[in-house]
This record gives C-alpha cells, sequence and structure tokens, in this order.
C-alpha cells in the first residue's frame, strides 16, 4: 500500500525557478528522500491557472517507511525546510493519503 504526502505552495514572484529546482523531482528533497527505504518518488506541480502556486507529491512504500526515515533524517530535513523558507510565502500541508485497494 502506498502512501502520499501532499504539500501546497504559495511561491514569491521571480523565485520559481529556484522553487522548481529545490522541489521537483531531481531537487534537494528529492534527493534527501532517496536515501530512505521506502521512497518511491516525488512529483511537482505547477497551478495551470494560478501563477505560483505548487503542489508537491512525495510517495513512500508505507507511512512506516516515511516516519522512519524523518525520525532517522529530523536534523536534515529541517536544515533544508529552513532553507527554502525564503523561496515561498505560504506553505501549507494538505495531508498525507494512503492508497486504496492496492
Amino acid at each position: 500500500m502506498g502512501y502520499v504526502i501532499l504539500w501546497e505552495f504559495e511561491v514569491k514572484e521571480g523565485r520559481e525557478e529556484e522553487f522548481e529546482r529545490m522541489y521537483g523531482p531531481g531537487g534537494d528533497w528529492a534527493r534527501l528522500f532517496a536515501g530512505g527505504k521506502g521512497y518511491r518518488g516525488t512529483k511537482l506541480y505547477r497551478d495551470a491557472e494560478r501563477k505560483g502556486r505548487y503542489l508537491t507529491r512525495d510517495e513512500w512504500e508505507s507511512r512506516e517507511a516515511y516516519e522512519k526515515f524523518v525520525a532517522e533524517n529530523r536534523k536534515k530535513y529541517e536544515t533544508l525546510d529552513a532553507a527554502g523558507e525564503g523561496l515561498t510565502v505560504k506553505e501549507k500541508r494538505i495531508g498525507a493519503f494512503e492508497g486504496v485497494g492496492e
């Protein structure tokens, strides 16, 4: 069963390229997560109708795999999170979802 975490971001005007580099599938977050057992990938979506709005989708094998990764890498996670704060106006965790019928 898969486990997906969704985030919504409002990116500061003029910082979109930096944000995409950091939060995209080959970006800093994906590289950090890639060290975790059970990580399946990150996707970045740009709003087609509202400039500066993005969604990220991080997929893990299970909730347990994600929670174990975060517990073991809390310092790196917090450091990277702080580094990205200057790129956004707003950041909101939409939620975490488990696959149904997988």
